[in-house]
Parts: structure tokens; C-alpha cells; sequence
């Protein structure tokens, strides 16, 4: 089991002149962990995430980085805003820069970083958020998805080992929500820490591996997201409502069907307990297969050539990067978010698809579909496109 990373032990803070925000909490998020904070506005959500990187000082109560006691001082604080980086929910105030460059090179000019060493930092942030190219613009002159990826690549360029957003969404159109969602799944596969604050209980149900539910500055609810959201009565008390997959979920065990242990997280899920349920089982057709490329290999000047050689095959892409690289080949997206789960779908119904990705997530799309099989009893075959493939 991973170790611990943060962890909070009876930590309380009053605003001055003002209500007590955090009363008494105390919880531990550990290394590689997805965490979500849920509440309604005024819960103590941003307050408890500015703890995390020492912009607020418990009034009573510690907490720790790294099993190491927060300190205060200055030098301690450059250490640790180092380690924890913090996304603002606005980025108009975060991004503070004449240019895009400028701005994500702040931290590591200020840690110190000699001029070759802030050019890579910030070459490496900027190609993790899919902005190459974007060096010399102004921020203003850009939309706001692009401004928020600008702010979490100025986290990024100081290479923190967790990132902490709050609201990640705010502002953004539901396509850009997709996406940023997918980014945060891609840095945590590349092994950050990953903590959200959202009210979005739709966003957090598929998303995080644990949610954390706020109220009134108190912890009412802390576990798995389908035993966090699943129970009504800490719904209630979160101002929250549940998730519509647990709802529809319990509304199906009303009327007879065995639900699994293990609640639905996606619609695949979903449609798994539905087709176990029906009285005359579905006959799936001979399953089609899930093709998986990896972008970060070599040449891809051929790939619109394969994919144009498959008539009716369908193309996803996960990863910033993936989908640049389907942009610049010109290449039809169907799928750009949830991919793999809607590739298997696809499969089951006799469909082949393709998905684009990089190659630290290749391995993910084989234990998805691997994982599903094994519990549905159905067999998908996940093949790989080489760059010799590619050329035909």
C-alpha cells in the first residue's frame, strides 16, 4: 500500500472577524491517490485545500507532507509549494505573466533553476498540457481552457509530487470539462497525487478512488465514491444530491435485479447489470476488436493511411497528445473522453476502434478491457498498431 503524503490531525481554522471554516478534521490522502472534496459552497472546501500547500495556517492541529510536520517559516514553505502544487479555480489570477513562457517559467526561475534547466521545465509543462507552439502568446488572447491549462502548466514546470485544483472545471464548457478531467487522469497515471475540490457530484462519482464529503467545515463522509455518494442520508446532509448511476442502480434493485457488490461507475457497468438481468439474455455478435496506437512512436504520417483502410472503424483518443496528433493528421474523433469503456461497448457490438494514446497509458487500455472480461465472461482482443502497421 502506498505511504501517506498529507495527512491533517484535528485541524481547525477561523476566518478573522469570521466563522470557524474547518472544525476539527482529520484525514490522510496517500501517494498516487485520486481525491475528491465534496460539498456544497462554504463548506470548507478551498480552505482546507489552501492547508495543503501552507497558503492558511491551522489555528489549532497539524499537518504533515510527507510524514514531516508542516513548518511555516519561509524556506520551509518554498520547499513544500514545490512539492504541493495548487491550481486556482480562476486562472485570470494565477497567470500573472506578459506571456505564455514568461509565466510558466515563474516557479522555476524563483527555486533557482539555471536558464537551460527553466527551458526544459518549461518545454516538459508545456507539452504535458498540449500548449507547444503557445510560448509567445499573450494569456489574454487566449480562451479560457487554454488559460487554465497554462496555469496548471506553471505548476507542472516545478515538477510538484501532488496537485491540488480547485474546482477544476469552473467556467469551462462541458467539451473542455472532458478534457481537463482526462488530463488530471493522465498526471495521475504518470504518478501524481491528484486532490479536487468540486460540488459536481456527476464529475466526482467516476472520477475519484476516494470522496471526501464537506459540510459546515466537518468531515461527514469519507470512502469510496459509491459508498461516499451511495448513502442518502450524508447525500442530504452535503446539500448533494446521489449520483444518477447509484440512483438508477438502487432503483433497479427495487424491482428485483441483483446488483453487484461493486456499484456502477460508467455506463458500461450500467449496461452489464442490465444485460445479466434481461430474461432472454442478449446474444452479442463474434466481438469486434480494440486496436491501440501509441503516438509517442515514431513517425505517424501513415496512421490517416490505416485508418482510412478500415472503413466504419471508430477512433478514440486519450491524452493531450493524442488527440494533437489526430488534429494534425486530420483524423475524425468519435471518442474523446471515457474512451475505453465506449470501445468495449463498441466491441460488444461487433464494432473494431482504435485508440490513440501515449505511451504511459498504453498499458491502462489492456487492464480496462482485461478487468472487464474477466467479469463479464465476454473476450475482447486488444491488438497493438506498430510502426510497421502503420505503414499499410
Amino acid at each position: 500500500m502506498s505511504r501517506i503524503i498529507l495527512e491533517a490531525r484535528d485541524i481547525r481554522y477561523r476566518y478573522p472577524r469570521g466563522r470557524e471554516a474547518i472544525s476539527g478534521i482529520s484525514f490522510h490522502i496517500r501517494r498516487g491517490e485520486k481525491i475528491a472534496l465534496v460539498g456544497p459552497n462554504g463548506a470548507g472546501k478551498s480552505t482546507l485545500l489552501q492547508m495543503f500547500n501552507g497558503m492558511i495556517r491551522p489555528d489549532t492541529g497539524i499537518m504533515l507532507f510527507d510524514n514531516k510536520v508542516i513548518r511555516y517559516d519561509t524556506a520551509s514553505l518554498r520547499q513544500l509549494r514545490k512539492r504541493v502544487g495548487f491550481v486556482l479555480q480562476n486562472p485570470d489570477r494565477q497567470i500573472i505573466a506578459p506571456t505564455v513562457y514568461q509565466d510558466v517559467a515563474f516557479g522555476p526561475v524563483n527555486l533557482g533553476y539555471d536558464e537551460p534547466a527553466v527551458r526544459e521545465s518549461v518545454a516538459v509543462a508545456l507539452r504535458q498540457v498540449g500548449l507547444e507552439g503557445f510560448e509567445r502568446r499573450p494569456p489574454h488572447q487566449l480562451s479560457g481552457g487554454e488559460k487554465k491549462r497554462v496555469s496548471i502548466a506553471g505548476v507542472l514546470a516545478m515538477d510538484p509530487d501532488v496537485l491540488v485544483f480547485d474546482e477544476p472545471t469552473s467556467g469551462l464548457d462541458p467539451s473542455g470539462s472532458e478534457d481537463l478531467m482526462e488530463l488530471l487522469d493522465e498526471l495521475n497515471h504518470d504518478g501524481k497525487t491528484i486532490v479536487i475540490s468540486t460540488h459536481d457530484v456527476e464529475l466526482a462519482y467516476p472520477w475519484a478512488e476516494r470522496a471526501i464529503l464537506l459540510m459546515d467545515g466537518q468531515i461527514i463522509r469519507e470512502d469510496v465514491p459509491d459508498v461516499a455518494f451511495g448513502n442518502t442520508k450524508y447525500v442530504r446532509m452535503a446539500h448533494l444530491s446521489v449520483p444518477t448511476l447509484l440512483e438508477l442502480s438502487a432503483e433497479l434493485g427495487k424491482r428485483g435485479f441483483t446488483i453487484p457488490e461493486r456499484k456502477p461507475r460508467s455506463v458500461l457497468d450500467m449496461v452489464h447489470i442490465i444485460e445479466n438481468h434481461l430474461s432472454k439474455p442478449y446474444a452479442h455478435p463474434a466481438p469486434g476488436t480494440i486496436t491501440v496506437c501509441n503516438v509517442d512512436e515514431g513517425e505517424t504520417l501513415s496512421l490517416t493511411t490505416w485508418v482510412k483502410a478500415r472503413p466504419g472503424i471508430a477512433v478514440g483518443a486519450m491524452g493531450t497528445r493524442a488527440k494533437q496528433c489526430a488534429a494534425q493528421e486530420q483524423i475524425a474523433l468519435e471518442f474523446t473522453y471515457g474512451v475505453i469503456d465506449k470501445c468495449i461497448l463498441r466491441a460488444l457490438r461487433g464494432h473494431d476502434s482504435v485508440i490513440l494514446t501515449t505511451g504511459s497509458m498504453v498499458s491502462r487500455v489492456a487492464v480496462r478491457v482485461e478487468a472487464y472480461c474477466k467479469e463479464s465472461g465476454n473476450t475482447i482482443r486488444v491488438a497493438s498498431l506498430t510502426i510497421r502497421d502503420r505503414s499499410g
